[in-house]
């Protein structure tokens, strides 16, 4: 029987050339690539059998070509997407760094001013997707890639092919496995509408966890932190490190609110208020 890595090779073959197994995630396989038309080493996500299953190739391609169109310094360029074989995948840039989730596991803490830089320069990045249409939904540290210190946000368009695919159910795709810490309350709740201002609460957990050492709300099964997301208020961050700036103690605040009318309205303003 030819192993996953064997069959995706052979129906690759002749546009990409795999070498190895990069890392898993609870959605898809990443593989690092020879891209033989271009002659650059690539990154090559697989979607797991399941989800694929429930997304379909046609929803995928279409929901993936959203993401192709955002062209921005601190958002992971998509090179190319497809199905093969019953495999779906995408292929962007590799980028030899780290991700977010690396670092955060080796400092456990930032100092301030790299904590609210990173977080700027993401922020930047979902300001311009929300301006063209497009909200990333699964905001974490596992999808922010550090490249010499500048920080890459990756997966655009994965997230929202997802729950199209599931009409918002995010726990029957997966999407919720692993990691719900970062979660808005409104997707805790499987709200059908989601803004903007989801990723905007998203992304304050991040900085949360940067200057605490913690995601807003910890505990020890999916279902525990999902009910605090949902119900519980967030500490704030001067009870764990006294040395935040006020303003920037207060914009974490507002990011992650519960009601979404109470974060910013705008990611460039959770930005400048950071920056302030």
């Amino acid at each position: 029987m030819p192993t996953p890595f064997d069959r995706l090779n052979s129906a690759l073959a002749g546009h990409y050339r795999l070498e190895r197994e990069l890392g898993a995630g609870g959605m898809a396989t990443v593989y690092l690539a020879q891209d033989l038309k271009h002659d650059r080493q690539v990154a090559v996500k697989v979607l797991k059998p399941e989800l694929a299953a429930v997304i379909g190739a046609e929803r995928f391609v279409v929901e993936i070509k959203t993401t192709a169109a955002l062209q921005h310094p601190h958002i992971l360029p998509l090179f190319d997407s497809g199905t093969a074989d019953g495999f779906l995948y995408y292929v962007m840039p590799f980028i030899d760094g780290e991700t977010l989730r690396a670092k955060l596991d080796r400092e456990r803490q930032f100092g301030i001013e790299d904590a609210v830089k990173i977080t700027v320069a993401v922020a930047d990045a979902l300001d311009y997707a929300h301006r063209h249409g497009v909200i990333h939904r699964d905001i974490k540290p596992e999808n922010i890639l550090l490249h010499d210190g500048r920080p890459m946000v990756a997966d655009f368009g994965i997230a929202l092919a997802l729950s199209a695919a599931a009409g918002g159910r995010m726990t029957e795709t997966g999407m919720s496995l692993g990691t719900p810490h970062y979660m808005s309350p409104e997707q805790a709740t499987a709200e059908k509408e989601i803004t903007g201002r989801s990723d905007i609460y998203s992304l304050g957990s991040v900085l949360y966890e940067m200057l605490t050492g913690n995601p807003p709300h910890t505990g020890a099964t999916a279902q525990q932190i999902i009910m605090k997301i949902i119900a519980e208020p967030v500490l704030p961050v001067a009870t764990f490190r006294r040395s935040v700036p006020p303003n920037v103690a207060a914009a974490v605040a507002k990011a992650v609110e519960k009601l979404p009318a109470d974060r910013f309205d705008t990611a460039r303003a959770l930005a400048s208020a950071l920056q302030d």
